[in-house]
C-alpha cells in the first residue's frame, strides 16, 4: 500500500512521562496534536478507534522496537524513521508537540528515511548479540585499565599474579582481576549460547559454511540482516555494510567519494572474515591471489575486493536458503581455470 492512500497519518513523540500524538488525514493537511501521559494501552485504544487505514511514524530510539511490537497489530504500517535525516526537527522552537507535528508532516510528504524493524523469530538473537557486544566492550575496557595500571608500576602488563608493591594499587589490581575473571565466565556463557543458536537456526549454519565466517560472526550476520530481501540488490547491501563508497557528482564534475552511513558491526564481521580466509584453501583466498597475480592488484585493493566478494556470497547464501557450495564447476578463461563462483 502506498503512503499517499492512507486515511490517517500519525506520528508519536514518545518519552517515559508523556507522549505527543500528531495526526493528519488523507483529505486534510490540518495537523491535530495532543500531549498526554505515556500509556501504551491508551495509545492502542486511540489507534483502534480510528476508522480507515493508518500509517504510524516513530523516531528510532531505545524504545522504538518495543513500540513496534506493541503497536504492530493496530495500524497497517509502522515506519521507524532515522532521526539523523529529520533535520527539520532542529529548526525553531522545540517541544514534544512541535516535534510530533513536524514528524507527521514529513510522513505525509514521504520524506522519511526508514530504519528496518521487524517482530519475528530473530528478535531474541538480536538482543543476545547486543548484550554480547556491550559486554565485550566492557571487558576490553577492564583489560586496558589493568594494563595501564601495571605500566604505571613499571610492569609490562602481561604477567599474572603480580604484586605491584603499593597497597592502593594492589587493591585496585585485585578488583580488576576479579571483574575480568567474571567477564571471561560470562563471555564463555554467551559463546555457548551462540553454539546452541547455530544448531537451531539453519540461516546461521549456512553463514558458517562461508570461508572465514565462524559461529559468532555467523550469528552477528543473521541478527543484523534479518531478511536479505530488504536489500534491492548487492550494491545496496555493500553500501549497508560500508564496503563501498558513494561518489559525489555535481554539474558533471566528480568531487570524490564519501562513506555511506553503514552498519559497523557487519563491516567488522566481513573484514575479520577476510583476514581469516586469506591463506587458507578456499575460493576467497583463490580469488584474492588471482587478483594479485593476474590483475596486479596491490594487496590492500585485492583484500578489499575479496571482502566485497565475501559479503556478496553471504547475501546470496541468505537468499538461497542453502549452504555455500564452492567449486561446483570450473570455467576456463584463457589458459587459467577460475572457480565459477568467483
Amino acid at each position: 500500500m502506498k503512503d499517499s492512500i492512507y486515511d490517517h497519518y500519525i506520528a508519536i513523540d514518545w518519552s517515559i512521562k508523556n507522549m505527543a500524538i500528531a495526526r493528519m488525514t488523507k483529505k486534510s493537511n490540518k495537523i491535530t496534536v495532543i500531549d498526554v501521559p505515556s500509556d501504551v494501552v491508551e495509545l492502542q485504544t486511540y489507534l483502534k478507534n480510528l476508522r480507515g487505514t493508518k500509517i504510524l511514524a516513530i523516531e528510532e530510539t531505545s524504545t522504538s522496537q518495543w513500540l513496534y511490537t506493541e503497536l504492530e497489530g493496530y495500524v497497517e504500517k509502522i515506519l521507524i524513521c532515522d532521526p539523523y535525516r529529520n533535520r527539520l526537527l532542529g529548526e525553531g522552537a522545540k517541544t514534544d508537540k512541535i516535534d510530533a507535528a513536524k514528524l507527521v508532516h514529513l510522513l505525509k510528504a514521504g520524506l522519511m528515511k526508514e530504519v528496518y524493524h521487524s517482530a519475528e523469530k530473530f528478535i531474541y538473537i538480536r538482543r543476545v548479540v547486543s548484550g554480547y557486544e556491550d559486554m565485550v566492550k566492557a571487558g576490553v575496557r577492564l583489560k586496558n585499565q589493568r594494563y595501564a595500571l601495571l605500566r604505571t608500576c613499571g610492569k609490562n602488563g602481561k604477567e599474572k599474579d603480580i604484586n605491584v608493591g603499593s597497597q592502593g594499587e594492589q587493591f585496585v589490581l585485585e578488583c580488576l582481576d576479579r571483574q575480568i575473571k567474571a567477564y571471561e565466565e560470562e563471555k564463555n556463557g554467551f559463546e555457548k549460547e551462540f553454539v546452541r543458536l547455530a544448531r537451531k537456526y539453519p540461516e546461521i549454519k549456512h553463514q558458517k559454511s562461508l570461508p572465514g565466517i565462524g559461529t559468532i560472526n555467523a550469528v552477528k550476520i543473521v541478527s543484523r540482516v534479518v531478511s536479505p530481501y530488504r536489500f534491492a540488490d548487492k550494491g545496496h547491501y555493500l553500501s549497508y555494510t560500508g564496503l563501498v563508497k558513494l561518489e559525489k557528482i555535481s554539474g558533471g564534475r566528480s568531487y570524490g567519494k564519501k562513506n555511506p552511513r553503514y552498519c559497523r558491526q557487519l563491516k567488522s564481521v566481513y573484514k575479520s572474515g577476510i583476514l581469516a580466509a586469506i591463506g587458507g584453501n578456499n575460493p576467497i583466498n583463490d580469488y584474492y591471489e588471482y587478483l594479485i597475480r593476474e590483475k596486479n592488484y596491490p594487496e590492500h585493493n585485492a583484500r578489499n575486493s575479496a571482502c566485497r566478494r565475501l559479503a556478496i556470497l553471504s547475501l546470496g547464501v541468505f537468499r538461497s536458503g542453502k549452504k555455500y557450495q564452492p567449486y561446483r564447476r570450473d570455467r576456463v578463461k584463457g589458459n587459467k581455470a577460475i572457480p565459477s563462483d568467483l
